[in-house]
């Protein structure tokens, strides 16, 4: 898989810069995603599995990968 150019994208939302999260960090987001807790901002559940996320430099939210495509819409971030 290619990298993100990670020095071009940021949170639609506040601008802030991403990284791509830590191990512990995917984890967790798998972990509520299996149990079903895992919710969008927006507090629809999240439904498609997603390989990968982005996180924003103040570490509260997180944008989902998918097929190797980071989701970058404001009401899909879910919170960390």
């Amino acid at each position: 898989m290619n990298e993100l150019p990670l020095d071009i994208l940021v949170c639609p939302d506040t601008h802030q810069t991403l990284r791509k999260c830590s191990e512990e960090e995917l984890g967790s987001l798998q972990e509520k995603f299996s149990s079903g807790a895992l919710c969008f901002t927006s507090g629809t559940v999240v439904e498609l599995s997603f390989s990968d996320a982005l996180v924003r430099e103040d570490g509260t939210v997180a944008y989902l990968i998918r097929e190797g495509i980071p989701t970058l819409l404001p009401n899909e971030a879910v919170l960390i």
